[in-house]
């Protein structure tokens, strides 16, 4: 509960400040916990791997990142995910994750902007989580240039 309202506070504020940047200098952060553990493919490395069967999110979230132009990775744990936020050429992120590394992450990549999407988990936390695309193309836009 106190997770949803620190996520909900964050994202307030964050588009409060009204940030825009270009969409290469926005970072979608995702967590290795999207990928279906049954699929044979290895998308932990790099979202080119997947094949966009429709079995899991990384599919939709890759083509977000190609048709807006935002960087994208996958993290497998907080500082892999600390170290991507902490690159030079990147002005603000939107993570997918849970609750409690959503809250983490935001306090950790400060002073940079994180806009949180949470992730559902239907089957429990850390296995074959989900990701809305429309959330986080809204999110994604909201940080761009020349859209409001």
């Amino acid at each position: 509960m106190l997770h949803k309202l620190i996520i909900a506070l964050n994202n307030r504020l964050v588009r409060w400040r009204r940030i825009k940047v270009r969409p290469e200098e926005i970072l979608l952060l995702l967590p290795h916990c999207l990928h279906k553990q049954s699929c044979p493919r290895n998308v932990m490395h790099s979202l080119d791997e997947c094949r966009r069967c429709g079995q899991c999110s990384i599919g939709a979230l890759t083509a977000i990142r190609d048709d807006l132009g935002v960087v994208a990775c996958i993290a497998g744990g907080g500082r892999e995910a600390l170290a991507q936020t902490r690159r030079p050429e990147i002005k603000a992120v939107v993570a997918v994750a849970c609750g409690k590394e959503l809250v983490q992450g935001i306090f950790a990549a400060f002073p940079k902007p994180v806009l949180a999407v949470s992730n559902q988990t239907p089957e429990g936390p850390c296995r074959n989580t989900l990701a809305d695309p429309a959330t986080v193309i809204e999110a994604i836009e909201s940080l761009m240039r020349g859209k409001e």
